[in-house]
């Protein structure tokens, strides 16, 4: 039995129509619960905003319970149980009321801090309190067990400098985050046992970014000490350090270190710059790696070595949404290789990965993409939780000014060639990298509306065809977390050389809040016709000319924190032909048709019958999405365009970023 379970015995179908659920600490929105209570029939719906949960319940469920049809409604609410009352009397009368807390699932832990933990890291947890049955614990012991048994942390266990970097390597590569109150337990552990003087550990335990940079920082000076060590006697086989302390060389981490330079974590250094003069590299080949000798041999070197290292991590059909958003970073990095180099020895083993993925992606949205949109926003899961996540940063700091740039288009791998041009040209900006999943169908009426309104589509069913409504929805997002008017600012058509001084003349001192749209990128792609590397040549080409540079320190000079993200991405697809569909469709996108009726949407599917009838997660009742299977698109036959609308990693799951000197 895990924690799950002890929810799930409450929820037996028809026992009654209508459950409200009070729900303070979030349990029911871990995406396994909730997979598995609409496995059992059950519909959710969360009660944040009033207005808008009346507006959902009276427009889908309503019209069901008058028509007598066996509905196992949830209502949710994230507060505890008193709160219940805040629900309208007509919901609260007939309906059976729960309440779930973290306090009944670990009654001997300290609250606060398992309320900090991932709800996905509960499992864990939980399997330990029933193993190991602790007495009640204080603040410290808890968060000791949590390290312990959640994070296999054991600070007594790590006596060596190797211990700690298997632990941050297990940490940084994997993407995992580690809550601040457990961070801080685990510096001040180390700290008091007087362990690691000589290390920065305050900024490589809870910094994912600092930590690749020191240890790209530290690397060349390890190879000059271990190319000499090879020349004196036999490759080096234990833990040898340098001055660093950092001992690359230890049989378990030289595994993480091929896969840092791989994927691009960490950049190989010039041979001659730290080979010395008859070294012996042949008795060092998995340092080799981390050398660049030849261009053009070291990154067919790396291709191969990515597309194997990709193969062997395809997330499998339970992953978490973690895994798949860390996937996506690596998959992109391999699609900005493979286009700038296409050796032809590995086509078909590129191919065949490319598929492999697509499937395994597919069968993963379709089981598991209907339980993102209710996570929680820290940290964002979905664009339409990025405000909310701003707000949070500006609540932390009642000074800071915000600044959200959209740029309409822009896949994850376009942004890797963005990135390359940017810190050329401003050597001195940081990019921390996080990804999110954008909305589906991937179009921008659906999922720029949804950054810039806060909330799912479903909440603004009357602007679904156009984005005229952006700015007031922005603008309304704001004024609702207590921002005045002349705080907030939006602008869209950004991107051409005149149009920065559009961005000037709209900032002023009273500003806190900035949205900007930069569509450049999507008026590059819905012109192209020479596919992704196309469009990986005229994104740098664009970005040569300084234009998102210049933006970037005027932005930063008004000292504003700069967060950069995507409302979808785009992939090369092959035409299967035009739906013989009149004026019915809705919307008629190359990889998305939208309809308000599922007879005409079976018709064309008859037409089409890999197309793929996407339920309406988080849409509108009426909005009945069409998409083109695998890479294709519904434009004429054998035809290449790139396109989006549909599902692919490269369209779903876009870059998040935040920028900063």
């Amino acid at each position: 039995m895990n924690w799950r379970d002890q929810i799930l015995k409450e929820f037996t179908p028809q026992v009654a129509t209508l459950t409200l659920v009070a729900d303070p600490d979030g349990l029911l929105t871990e995406a396994q619960m909730l997979q598995r209570i609409q496995e059992r029939g059950f519909e959710i719906l969360t009660f944040e905003d009033a207005i808008a949960f009346r507006y959902i319940y009276e427009s889908q469920y309503r019209p069901q319970q008058e028509q007598g049809a066996a509905l196992d409604l949830v209502i949710v609410l994230n507060k505890d149980t008193q709160e219940l009352r805040l629900l309208p009397y007509d919901l609260v009368q007939p309906g059976r009321q729960l309440a779930f807390s973290i306090g009944s699932l670990f009654p001997n832990l300290s609250y606060s801090v398992v309320n900090s933990l991932d709800r996905s890291d509960f499992d864990a947890l939980y399997q330990a309190q029933a193993q190991h049955k602790p007495e009640q614990l204080g603040e410290n012991a808890t968060k000791d067990f949590v390290l312990r048994y959640v994070y296999n942390i054991d600070p007594d266990l790590i006596q060596q400098t190797s211990d700690l970097l298997l632990i941050l390597l297990r940490w940084h590569y994997r993407g995992q985050r580690l809550p601040e109150i457990l961070r801080d337990r685990f510096i001040q552990t180390l700290r008091e046992r007087q362990l690691f003087s000589t290390l920065p550990l305050e900024t490589i335990i809870p910094d994912r970014q600092a930590f690749f940079a020191f240890l790209q920082q530290t690397w060349p000076e390890f190879v000059r000490q271990h190319l000499v060590k090879s020349n004196q006697t036999s490759e080096a086989t234990g833990t040898y350090a340098t001055s660093t302390k950092l001992p690359f060389d230890n049989q378990d981490i030289r595994v993480y270190i091929n896969h840092l330079f791989l994927e691009g974590y960490l950049q190989p250094i010039d041979a001659d710059q730290v080979i010395i003069k008859n070294s012996n590299l042949e008795l060092n080949p998995w340092i080799k790696v981390g050398l660049r000798f030849d261009l053009k041999a070291d990154q067919h070197r790396r291709l191969q070595g990515l597309l194997e290292s990709l193969d062997s991590l395809i997330p499998p059909s339970d992953a978490k949404h973690q895994d798949w958003l860390k996937f996506g970073e690596a998959w992109a990095k391999l699609i900005v290789l493979w286009h700038q180099n296409k050796i032809s020895d590995f086509s078909r083993q590129f191919l065949t990965l490319q598929a492999k993925v697509d499937t395994a992606f597919f069968s993963w949205v379709s089981s598991r993409y209907g339980t993102l949109y209710s996570q929680p926003p820290i940290p964002p899961v979905m664009l339409h939780q990025v405000p909310r996540f701003l707000a949070r940063q500006l609540e932390a700091s009642k000074t800071d000014k915000v600044a959200l740039l959209v740029l309409d288009g822009l896949a994850l791998d376009q942004w890797l060639v963005l990135k390359d041009v940017l810190l050329a040209q401003r050597p001195q900006l940081n990019f921390r990298d996080e990804t999110v999943f954008a909305w589906l169908p991937t179009i921008t009426t659906i999922s720029r509306q949804a950054i810039f309104a806060g909330k799912p589509p479903i909440l603004f069913p009357s602007s679904l065809e156009t984005t005229s409504q952006e700015e007031s929805l922005w603008k309304q997002f704001w004024t609702g977390q207590g921002f005045n008017l002349s705080e907030v600012v939006y602008a869209k058509g950004l991107g051409e050389a005149d149009s920065l001084s559009l961005v000037e003349a709209k900032l002023s001192p009273r500003l806190r809040v900035v949205g900007l749209v930069v569509d450049k990128v999507d008026k590059i792609m819905h012109g192209m016709q020479l596919g992704t590397a196309g469009m990986h040549n005229q994104v740098r080409q664009w970005a040569e000319l300084g234009w998102m540079a210049n933006l970037l320190d005027l932005l930063l000079a008004q000292k504003f924190k700069i967060f950069l993200t995507s409302d979808h991405g785009n992939i090369e697809a092959t035409g299967i032909g035009q739906p013989r569909e009149g004026a019915i469709a809705d919307l008629r996108g190359e990889r998305v048709r939208v309809y308000s009726d599922p007879i005409l949407r079976a018709k064309v599917k008859s037409e089409f019958p890999n197309a793929i009838e996407w339920q309406p997660l988080g849409l509108p009742e009426k909005y009945l999405p069409l998409l083109a299977p695998g890479r294709q698109a519904f434009i004429r036959e054998g035809e290449q365009i790139v396109a989006h609308g549909g599902i692919s990693v490269e369209e779903l799951v876009v870059p998040f970023i935040n920028v900063s000197v």
